[in-house]
């Protein structure tokens, strides 16, 4: 498969190589960052009250003082739609002093230690800051 030169394709043709099958649906996770939690919780309630069809999840992320929304979204991890949904977020984001933080997938993988949830860590693109 081919992939664009960029954050995101990087990510898909990584997981390609881990064995990972790019045409099945999977959890994709989206990391929303803002520095205030009073940000952070307003956007997710706000997101709470679409019909955004995912898992919502609030963390502080210590290490970097910053809070993290996370998405969680059932999708096939297809390129364009990727990128579509990473925009919209970002906007959405903005709204309330924020900016999206790329994108994972936690994957179990006989044999496969980069994309193992080994920990409950997730695996996310060069942009997260965590």
């Amino acid at each position: 498969m081919q992939f664009p030169d960029d954050d995101n394709g990087q990510m898909l043709a990584a997981m390609a190589e881990a064995g990972i099958d790019l045409t099945q649906s999977l959890e994709v996770d989206f990391f929303l960052v803002f520095d205030d939690q009073r940000d952070a919780e307003s956007a997710l309630e706000a997101l709470s009250q679409t019909d955004i069809q995912g898992e919502l999840e609030l963390n502080f992320e210590e290490e970097s003082t910053k809070w993290e929304v996370i998405v969680c979204l059932q999708m096939v991890p297809e390129y364009a739609a990727l990128v579509a949904k990473e925009i919209e977020l970002n906007t959405f984001a903005k709204e309330f002093d924020g900016i999206s933080d790329g994108w994972g997938v936690m994957q179990n993988q006989a044999d496969d230690g980069e994309f193992a949830d080994e920990d409950d860590d997730h695996e996310c693109t060069e942009h997260c800051h965590h």
